[in-house]
């Protein structure tokens, strides 16, 4: 018979029943968590991604035009159409007359508001007309007695019943009684003007061949609060026989005159009494004629367009003597038909253009890039306004008929070449790669290259590897192979601690201090390079001399403290002798030396103080890494090699860097990553300019710290909101391309290594 069992042995067997159990339960939850983990994070970076995606993926919408109405041209009887125009919610539409009529309308479905007379001198009729902008929304009617009316359209808007209803009203600026502009009475056949706050001039050609300016300049007395105008005459000295157009800036400091064949004349009023010519030359090519002359949008360029469909940019630019010059800078091709008219759009640098088979495009200067292309008129168009939001036109042909049309055109600065290549902007000598995305005018020109804020990102990244790898590498491998591991106990954490500053306060000490510091010692930093180096090695030559000893006194791996205080002393060393070197070698400054002999500016906040700077946030990351994959080889890879006769150097070389390769390449490009994407101390330290310049000594821009400037002023959905997220989606590609192909590179060396 078995003897029952005891109670340690029923416990026991409880016991070793149990913990299996346990100890399964524990693998499951430690090998789901490390799963979900896992999944966890590649979801979150798939969201970050899409989200991304999500808020650029507008940028790249085809624009598109419909038409919402065609309507009669509202009171056709009255007179033919001078100008067209349309009020910023696209609700009231404005046809001004040849005979003095203004017409107000609903823009959508031509119903007739409003219409106004204006009412003329006896025995005067009209004789010219012309629009005087939309900044102030003001036009003018030129008389055959010399004089002029100046009007101007304004849409009052109100609320009653919380319902929006605008009022068009028209209003005189200057008064009703009309201007007189030619004291001799000519009539005047061309006219042009501009209005502002404290000063209108009128240009005006007249029928006895003059061109006469005259300006209205606003002066208030000192003593009281009276306002008078002085006036200022003057006569142009051009012949004013066939000229088709004239327009004046909205500054009131240049004009340009042009006659059908093309020739254009370029005069500087900003003087009033006495203009100046500033150039005449030719527009478009022989054989063509031109057919319409607009301003872009802030009167810095010319939109000219010519008989053959083509509409070319005209701007001003700083010729070789930096004098003010007309330059073409871009043309669009249209058609094959002559343009029947071109119409800017009021905030950006876009426009539409008409041929006369009645197809519309609308072009974006900035991107070069065409965004709409469609027939929009059965008929001949006579004449095209786009309105205040470019979220709308109307086009009126000649067989009385008016186009209403709706856009979508959010945004249109945006292209691959306004992104990657060089634009030729306004007022620029030459195209470039620019970044500079706001301004407080409507009339600036957004200028959105990534190019230049991914060349400083390179550049920050590339000058603090520099500085970061070689220290954190040799580092690395003296700690983990021939440091003695007491002292390693001290220097590893004493050197991974220096991660756990925030960026912020590095980049804080490096803009206030570092920068400063190195400007004012910049031949001693130059003079600790060429120093620090041959000291280190002659001490060493000199201790492999000593008696052994000597030598024998310091522990194996403790004999790397002995160069603390050698390069203490060399680098108090450098910067003593480095005053007098400067003084005999480059007259007392290395900075200007640099700049008179070699052309190389200094920037007090470059990359050589990037690099020291986030070379010093780095190194804990990359040593690290490389420390412990080099800590980490088998140590019987390196007994075997020593016993088969080779030298501590050569296993180091040979088998233990082999080795660990995988590691040091992963710690290498760990570093890469952080360099690319720091934010703080680039963005404190680095002047933050968006230049591109190889020099050490110059700034630079960066993507992460470009979107932490520019991201909390951007408005949301605009354009440059919309750009600042491609400049993160582009960092992300970028890190997440490198180290996918980091690790693919990482695979290979551990395979080809892990027989060793």
């Amino acid at each position: 018979m078995t003897e029952p069992k005891s109670g340690a042995s029923a416990s026991l067997n409880a016991m070793t029943g149990f913990y299996p159990r346990w100890r399964l339960i524990k693998d499951s939850v430690a090998r789901y968590g490390v799963i979900v983990g896992g999944l966890s994070i590649i979801a979150a970076i798939m969201l970050i991604f899409f989200y991304l995606l999500y808020v650029v993926w507008p940028l790249f919408i085809e624009p598109s035009a419909e038409s919402v109405s065609r309507y009669l041209v509202p009171e056709r009887a009255l007179g033919d159409t001078a100008m067209l125009a349309v009020e910023e919610q696209n609700e009231v539409g404005v046809r001004f007359t040849e005979n003095g009529r203004i017409i107000f309308f609903a823009a959508p479905t031509g119903q007739t508001l409003l219409i106004h007379s204006i009412v003329l001198p006896e025995s005067a009729r009209i004789s010219s007309f012309a629009d005087g902008g939309p900044e102030k929304n003001v036009a003018v009617y030129g008389l055959s007695d010399g004089r002029a009316i100046v009007l101007k359209h304004k849409y009052n808007v109100s609320y009653p019943e919380n319902r929006r209803v605008i009022t068009p009203v028209v209003d005189y600026p200057l008064g009703r009684e009309p201007l007189v502009l030619d004291e001799s009475g000519q009539a005047l056949e061309k006219i042009a003007i501009r209005v502002d706050d404290d000063q209108t001039s009128l240009v005006a050609k007249t029928s006895d061949k003059r061109l006469i300016l005259t300006s209205f300049e606003k002066r208030r007395s000192l003593f009281d609060d009276d306002e008078d105008f002085e006036r200022t005459d003057s006569i142009l000295d051009v012949p004013a026989l066939d000229i088709a157009f004239i327009l004046m800036d909205k500054d009131q400091r240049n004009l340009y005159l042009a006659d059908s064949e093309g020739r254009l004349s370029f005069f500087d009023i900003a003087d009033k009494s006495k203009p100046v010519i500033r150039q005449h030359l030719n527009v478009i090519e022989a054989g063509r004629k031109l057919t319409s002359m607009v301003f872009l949008n802030g009167s810095i360029s010319l939109l000219i367009g010519d008989s053959g469909g083509l509409v070319a940019q005209w701007s001003v630019v700083r010729d070789a003597r930096n004098n003010p010059a007309m330059q073409k800078i871009r043309s669009f091709k249209v058609s094959e038909q002559a343009i029947a008219g071109i119409n800017a759009e009021q905030r950006r640098k876009g426009f539409i253009a008409v041929d006369t088979a009645g197809v519309a495009g609308i072009y974006n200067t900035t991107a070069e890039r065409e965004l709409i292309k469609t027939p929009v008129s059965n008929g001949m168009p006579k004449t095209v306004s786009m309105s205040p939001r470019a979220n709308a036109f109307i086009v009126e042909s000649e067989a009385g008929f008016m186009d209403f049309w709706s856009v979508e055109n959010d945004h249109p600065e945006v292209s691959v070449k306004s992104l990657w290549q060089k634009v030729w902007y306004e007022s620029y000598p030459k195209p470039d790669y620019i970044w500079q995305s706001s301004s407080a005018s409507n009339d600036f020109e957004p200028k959105y290259s990534l190019t230049p804020l991914v060349f400083g990102t390179l550049k920050a990244a590339f000058y603090a590897m520099l500085i970061a790898v070689p220290l954190a590498l040799m580092g690395a491998v003296y700690t983990a192979y021939f440091m003695a591991p007491r002292m390693r106990t001290l220097v590893k954490p004493g050197i991974e601690i220096m991660e756990a500053l925030p960026t912020v306060i590095l980049g804080f000490l490096a803009g206030l201090w570092l920068a400063p510091f190195v400007e004012e010692h910049l031949a001693g930093i130059f003079t600790l390079l060429l120093t620090m180096p041959p000291a280190v090695l002659v001490f060493a030559y000199l201790w492999q001399l000593l008696p052994g000893w000597v030598k024998h006194k310091i522990p194996d791996g403790w004999d790397a403290a002995l160069l603390i205080p050698i390069i203490l002393l060399s680098g108090w060393f450098a910067f003593s002798i480095s005053v007098p070197l400067e003084s005999w070698l480059f007259g007392g400054s290395l900075r200007h030396w640099l700049d008179a002999e070699w052309g190389i500016g200094y920037d007090q906040r470059n990359a050589l103080v990037v690099g020291l700077a986030m070379g010093f946030a780095i190194i804990p990351t990359i040593f690290s890494i490389a420390e412990d994959a080099i800590f980490s080889v088998p140590r019987h890879l390196t007994v075997g090699s020593l016993a088969l006769g080779a030298t501590p150097w050569q296993t180091m070389t040979r088998v233990v860097l082999l080795t660990a390769s995988p590691g040091i390449f992963s710690a290498i490009m760990i570093g890469l990553g952080r360099a690319v994407g720091e934010t703080m101390i680039v963005l404190m330290a680095t002047g933050n300019t968006p230049v591109m310049d190889l020099s050490i000594f110059q700034g630079m821009r960066t993507l992460s710290a470009n979107i932490a400037v520019e991201m909390p002023e951007s408005e949301v959905d605009s354009t440059h909101y919309r750009v600042l997220f491609l400049a993160a989606l582009v960092l992300f590609l970028f890190t997440f391309v490198v180290n996918t192909l980091a690790e693919l590179i990482r695979q290979r060396l551990r395979e080809k290594y892990s027989s060793l």
